[in-house]
């Protein structure tokens, strides 16, 4: 066959080889008809062979595709290796073309199959990649070691279980499920679908397994965060004579790590050191990643900081990047601003990990600002923001509630033409709930569903979140309903959207129904339903259900919890349970808590019950609550005054504010216009693309005035 004989020609003929260089490709094809009438086919084929292994340059490529259909040296050996190099030049376009104009007898051949495979798969045309093994059985070719690699790995990535099991029952029909690369990807495959017991069955009925196998198990376990059976596979390893190597241990890191047993993975790093096993940077990142979340985190710092001096890491880029991560996650952006001022060759990761250290610690303008220097940047087209960047920094602006600003951002991203993912349509989705603007995330869900969102559970939560909070309760129910792996916070947030619409029967059914599917509340879930009671004025089934919390489920209570008991029982006009509640809080009560019995107190207007309630308020208040609070306390209480007549109390209140230095902040609305927030705000200027408006405004208000003079006069006559 041509593989066998290839290197015996070419020894013999290395003259030809010489006209067959890509400097000699425009010479006459004397050399071509020279072995042709020779009927020495092979040894032409096994020249473009070889020269098709040495091309660098895809202009080369193109001229030797060309000689090759010239010459009608066409073969399947050699069209899957035209393919091959055509797909590392990443021109998958003219690979696919030299499979589908392949003569009909060389289809025949799984070498030229499995050649296009392994091009599609490569570059994640996972449903490409299906579809040619369908019409490579259609067409009756064999799979075979080479196939089911490459097909189980496209059903990893796209199948759903029960395709994943009809490909696997492919492999057992041709009797591959003894190979061990057939085998391994099946473990892979059925790991990344969350189903290792079937990872198990076709890992323990191997005959003869690998290292790859081995650590397709711990890793496996590691995704599906099951580290007791990884350590379990980890130990069955050594038992049956093997050594894990590097990958093993940090498949097993990685799985402790993800579990959150934290201190155990610091453990086995130790561990791993003492017996000589060499580290490499992903091993270090998972322990720094560790150590960020570590409460001790002083002494995994320096257990990590000595590892790093020790082993000569310190130099490293991407050591330097975990480390500022590391930093950030603990709040320390100095330190981490520190570090990252002293790497002399930045790349994205730094850059990326510096903005998220700024937005994890709040500082939106901070992050904002490292963010315009990486936009400034020449050079590298990698140095520039990804989708990681803008995700980072547009999600610092919403959790400070600087919403329109965060929507400015998610706007200059998609000019840039940077393809958000499912964090950053989660950040946006829930701007849109806070700043109700229904149209933007009414477009946000079509995003989602063109980008082949809508069914990752971020964005589902999200959505749901959203129309909720608008006000759609319709279109939320149906997202809900959609989701096909509802999580917690999908009932929770189903649960907030009827408390805040005033729907507290629909919120109480809801909270039924999650006890009844399963799932265990949270503390959240109590603050939505109790806050839904308060807003329906549900008493009794509060009362109830702060008991059952209490009791049944062994949730400690929190502010937030003692908030909505006072909110409800406040309204309700039970002002003396409300008020003892607040006495009898096992912790301070905060500004909310004192917010809510005084905004009761106005409701009602009990004029004795809110001095009580101020003077205790103000004697307490320290500098945990911040001004903003302490102002609204402040001002509530005027209006109460107010409210009641009496308003040399109202004015003795609000001098008293201004002595203190406290002021109120400025009310502010926000209205939607064609796809556009507008923010108003008491006191500021005209915006410059609103003064028309306000013209516009000031000419209705003088028409109405005129209209309302005639009909006087008109009265008089």
């Amino acid at each position: 066959m041509v593989h066998a004989t290839a290197p015996r020609r070419l020894i013999s003929n290395t003259s030809l080889l010489h006209h067959f260089s890509p400097s000699n490709l425009t010479r006459p094809f004397s050399t071509i008809t020279h072995i042709n009438n020779n009927n020495d086919n092979n040894a032409l084929l096994d020249f473009f062979d070889q020269l098709l292994q040495q091309c660098t340059r895809l202009h080369h490529l193109k001229q030797l595709h060309a000689r090759i259909i010239v010459s009608s040296s066409t073969s399947a050996f050699l069209l899957a290796r035209l393919v091959s190099v055509y797909a590392r030049f990443g021109r998958v376009f003219d690979a696919q073309n030299v499979f589908e104009t392949a003569p009909v007898d060389c289809l025949w051949s799984s070498l030229l199959w499995n050649s296009v495979l392994r091009a599609t798969v490569s570059t994640g045309r996972y449903q490409n990649a299906l579809k040619l093994y369908v019409k490579m059985r259609q067409r009756g070719v064999l799979a075979d070691g080479f196939t089911f690699p490459l097909v189980v790995r496209a059903c990893k990535f796209t199948g759903g279980f029960s395709l994943c099991k009809i490909v696997h029952n492919h492999v057992l029909q041709v009797g591959l499920q003894n190979n061990v690369h057939v085998a391994n990807e099946l473990i892979g495959m059925y790991a990344k679908m969350g189903r290792m017991d079937e990872s198990y069955k076709v890992f323990d009925k191997m005959p003869v397994r690998n290292f790859i196998s081995w650590n397709t198990m711990v890793s496996g376990y590691a995704l599906n965060y099951d580290c007791d059976s990884a350590i379990e596979v980890f130990q069955r390893m050594e038992f049956e004579g093997l050594e894990p190597n590097l990958v093993t241990w940090t498949s097993l890191l990685s799985s402790f790590a993800r579990c959150g047993r934290l201190e155990e993975t610091l453990e086995l790093f130790g561990m791993m050191r003492m017996r000589g096993i060499e580290v490499t940077a992903e091993a270090l990142a998972v322990v720094l990643s560790v150590c960020a979340d570590l409460v001790s985190f002083d002494k995994g710092r320096r257990v990590i900081h000595g590892y790093v001096i020790k082993g000569g890491f310190e130099n490293y880029l991407f050591v330097k990047n975990a480390l500022v991560c590391v930093y950030g996650k603990r709040g320390d952006v100095k330190e981490a601003h520190d570090l990252f001022s002293e790497m002399e060759d930045k790349n994205i990761v730094s850059w990326n990990a510096m903005i998220s250290s700024y937005a994890e610690a709040g500082l939106c303008d901070e992050a904002l600002a490292v963010f315009s220097q990486l936009e400034k940047l020449d050079g590298d087209s990698m140095e520039r923001p990804n989708v990681i960047s803008w995700s980072a920094v547009i999600g610092a602006f919403a959790s400070k509630g600087r919403g329109v600003e965060s929507l400015y951002l998610f706007r200059r991203m998609q000019l840039a033409k940077v393809m958000a993912n499912a964090v950053t349509i989660a950040s946006i989705l829930s701007v849109c709930a806070e700043l109700a603007v229904l149209n933007i995330g009414r477009e946000i869900h079509g995003h989602a569903i063109r980008a082949s969102m809508k069914n990752n559970i971020l964005v589902e939560n999200g959505l749901l979140n959203m129309y909720m909070k608008c006000g759609c309760l319709e279109e939320g129910r149906l997202v809900f309903e959609g989701i096909n792996n509802k999580d917690l916070i999908s009932w929770n947030s189903k649960i907030t959207g009827y408390g805040m619409n005033g729907l507290g029967e629909n919120a109480l059914a809801t909270f039924d129904q999650m006890i009844e599917a399963g799932f265990k509340p949270d503390w959240v879930t109590f603050v939505a339903v109790l806050s839904a009671c308060s807003h329906a004025g549900l008493v009794e089934e509060g009362r109830r259900l702060f008991d059952r919390m209490v009791r049944e489920y062994r949730i400690e209570p929190r502010m937030e919890h003692y908030s909505c008991m006072v909110d409800l029982l406040g309204r309700a006009g039970l002002l003396q349970e409300a008020s003892s509640i607040v006495k009898n809080m096992p912790m301070e009560p905060n500004a909310c808590v004192w917010g809510a019995l005084l905004n009761s107190c106005r409701m009602h207007k009990n004029t004795d019950v809110a001095e009580r309630t101020a003077s205790e308020f103000f004697s307490l208040t320290t500098e945990r609550e911040t001004e903003t609070e302490t102002t609204g306390s402040y001002m509530l209480l005027s209006n109460i005054y107010a409210a009641s007549g009496r308003w040399e109390d109202s004015a003795r209140v609000r001098i008293s504010a201004k002595t203190k230095g406290l002021k109120k902040v400025a009310g502010q609305s926000w209205i939607e216009v064609k796809k556009k927030v507008h923010m108003f705000s008491s006191g500021n200027g005209l915006q410059l693309d609103l003064k028309e408006v306000y013209g516009i405004l000031e000419e209705l208000t003088s028409q109405i005035m005129k209209s309302e003079d005639c009909v006087h006069e008109n009265d008089i006559v």
